[in-house]
């Protein structure tokens, strides 16, 4: 390669621009469905909510537009708030979990329904012009009989936030209206995909990797999209992925990938691959309707065409509290919450009671350390009644504090602005 791919923002930029100039592949979709598919996400800003089986913005709480279960496992609304096809988890429900999430809590993002696929039965098949030798394929007792690691890491929606562009700033967004929980943070264990892909003969002149769910076809706009996938280069195939078999030390449950999922640290969530069936080793760039044009920002304070494609996540903090929560005043309450950032860890979290006028520093509990969230409290007495907002605002290792506002985009990705989180004492 000629440069380094494995930075998300440079790797799904170059795509874009060999893809435009016809230099890249455009896998399993037509490229005249995909440039159909490209100019209605120009015009409107709203491929992201047709393909990710989103609902329109909505304020916290609304019921869903689908209360249909698309999952396995319960989703109590004590733990969970149903958006369609995904569960958000209630940040209050985490409230001394310690810092992994439960898998009861963790959240769920499908883009049709969690599919049961038997362990017993379940192959992965590497093939591709980008190996040395014909395809490859294992069975689960293979997977796990290679060296296994074990990582602590989050996965996030790339829309994570996306409500509070309209709840908080005014502004129309399409796609699920997550609040803050489109996150979770596991221990993770598996097989290095790099050990994969050198079992199955990955060449030099290898340049993209392609995994693919086992999960339903999805259709958008009246293109059928196929089955959920997204390149990765092939540096980052070779560097700190994971094909996931475990999570929290139990086999990986089926809303979450089982019986086994990419995690790709870093990276929007939307690259960890759920229920992969297959990959493909490209000796070309490749191009899917999941690696560019579902994630861009469009939208006035963006170029007509859209921008570059998303990088990593954003920074963010979110209180164990439910929004809109009755706090009886002159009564100590220790406020408690979790902050993170895809880019460093996070380093220091302000709080503020009384709608940002003042702002105290809030007590770590955890080591800051990257791919994780760190938790942390501050008491609080309210001195008088009515209605008012907590904030937190989370400052990271490289220096980066959570703005006031976020720069809008019509799908409402990456909101990173401090939330205001409403209470009433009384």
């Amino acid at each position: 390669m000629p440069f380094d791919l494995s930075d998300e923002s440079r790797y799904d930029r170059t795509r874009l621009r060999q893809w435009a100039l016809g230099r890249a592949r455009s896998a399993g979709v037509d490229r005249r469905d995909l440039l159909k598919l490209f100019a209605v996400g120009a015009a409107a800003g709203s491929l992201g909510a047709a393909a990710g089986g989103g609902t329109a913005s909505a304020a916290p709480g609304l019921p869903p537009a689908d209360p249909v279960p698309r999952t396995v496992k319960p989703l109590p609304p004590e733990l969970f708030t149903l958006r369609g096809t995904n569960a958000e988890t209630n940040f209050a429900a985490l409230r001394g979990t310690g810092p992994l999430t439960p898998v009861d809590r963790f959240f769920v993002r499908n883009h049709t329904s969690t599919p049961r696929i038997d362990a017993a039965g379940w192959r992965l098949k590497v093939w591709g012009d980008g190996l040395a030798g014909g395809p490859l394929e294992l069975s689960y007792e293979r997977l796990r009989a290679l060296r296994p690691v074990e990582r602590t890491l989050f996965i996030e929606c790339a829309g994570n936030g996306r409500s509070f562009y309209t709840t908080q700033q005014g502004q129309p967004v399409t796609g699920t209206a997550w609040t803050l929980g489109a996150i979770g943070v596991a221990r993770w264990r598996g097989a290095r995909l790099s050990d994969v892909l050198r079992l199955a003969g990955v060449t030099p002149g290898a340049v993209d990797v392609l995994p693919r769910g086992l999960d339903d076809e999805v259709v958008a706009n009246g293109v059928n999209l196929g089955r959920v996938r997204r390149p990765l280069p092939v540096g980052k195939a070779l560097d700190d992925v994971l094909l996931a078999y475990e999570m929290n030390g139990r086999p990986l449950p089926p809303d979450h990938g089982g019986p086994v999922r990419l995690v790709v640290p870093d990276w929007v969530g939307i690259s960890s691959i759920k229920w992969v069936g297959d990959i493909e080793v490209s000796g070309e760039p490749l191009y899917s309707p999941w690696n560019t044009d579902l994630y861009r920002l469009f939208g006035p304070e963006h170029p007509a065409q859209g921008s570059a494609p998303l990088t990593r996540q954003t920074l963010k903090s979110a209180f164990e509290l439910e929004l809109g929560a009755t706090v009886p005043v002159h009564r100590t309450r220790l406020l408690t919450g979790r902050s993170w950032s895809a880019a460093a860890p996070v380093t220091r979290i302000d709080v503020s009671t009384d709608g940002g006028v003042r702002w105290r520093r809030a007590r770590l509990h955890d080591t800051p350390r990257r791919g994780g969230w760190v938790r942390w409290s501050l008491p609080w007495t309210p001195r008088a009644t009515g209605a008012t907002s907590l904030l937190a605002r989370a400052t990271d290792a490289t220096g980066r504090t959570q703005p006031d506002r976020s720069v809008h985009n019509t799908q409402g990705y990456l909101f990173d602005a401090v939330v205001r989180h409403p209470v009433t004492v009384v």
